[in-house]
């Protein structure tokens, strides 16, 4: 993912002066957004899995909608 770090220091910043359920809404909001943009329901489901199962684990990015960092 090109810009990792601009997109992390801009969820934080979203995130700053929230409360848990201003947070908890800004959080949905954004996964409705990013869902509408991948534009494949296979590709969401598939991702809301992944991120289930990794549970508390770290990210790890699986490329532009799956594709793979290459295309």
């Amino acid at each position: 993912m090109n810009r990792a770090d601009d997109v992390f220091a801009a969820l934080v910043e979203a995130h700053r002066e929230l409360d848990e359920a201003e947070s908890r809404r800004l959080d949905a909001r954004l996964i409705l957004l990013l869902a509408n943009e991948v534009g494949d329901g296979e590709r969401v489901l598939a991702l809301i899995r992944d991120a289930r199962a990794d549970g508390a684990g770290s990210v790890q990015s699986t490329g532009a909608a799956g594709k793979g960092e290459g295309g």
